[in-house]
């Protein structure tokens, strides 16, 4: 399966997130409103110069979605290079079992491309700082409720992990030959 497809088939996140209800689309709105990048996120992120295409496989139901998701609008807020497209994990049941995770239907699955479409990485779905928390607690909670709050250490550390899979992928394309040959630097 070509994921560059579906990335180029893939929606902007108001269009996606008709897939949800209204309480969906307000826990979005209310995770959105307290992902903030802190400075020198910001700083890292206006240095990626290369565009850096990223598929969200997604559901706008899913908690895991809505509080790490708007990361991702974040770093396209700020730095254009950074394009943006998600896809409904029911919808797109051929790119969900392309994309499963240990055997299973996971969201939000992150798949990044170069500008020209080249497969770069893939992540996804909870990074390693919300797994360490979900571990400690050890509630059996199946899906996280997507509350997200402004001053969690755990949303902080989810943020950079993310940011993180992205500076690897601008390093990554930075230092292609082939791109690097196609831009002259």
């Amino acid at each position: 399966m070509n994921l560059f497809t579906k990335f180029e088939a893939g929606l902007p996140l108001a269009q996606f997130l008709k897939y949800g209800t209204d309480a969906h689309r307000a826990r979005w709105q209310a995770a959105a409103a307290q992902t903030v990048l802190t400075g020198p996120q910001q700083e890292l992120v206006r240095t990626f110069t290369r565009r850096t295409n990223v598929l969200l496989l997604a559901g706008a139901w899913c908690g895991d979605c809505s509080s790490q998701c708007p990361i991702f609008e974040r770093v396209a807020e700020i730095n254009p290079n950074v394009v943006v497209r998600y896809i409904d994990r029911d919808e797109h049941a051929d790119a969900q079992a392309a994309l499963q995770i240990n055997g299973g239907n996971r969201v939000p699955v992150a798949v990044f491309f170069s500008e020209d479409g080249h497969e770069v990485a893939r992540y996804g779905e909870r990074t390693l700082a919300r797994y360490r928390a979900l571990v400690a607690q050890l509630t059996g909670e199946g899906c996280a409720t997507g509350f997200v709050k402004g001053d969690d250490p755990v949303q902080k550390a989810v943020v950079q992990e993310w940011l993180d899979q992205l500076e690897r992928v601008q390093c990554i394309l930075r230092l292609s030959p082939r791109l690097r040959a196609k831009h002259g630097d």
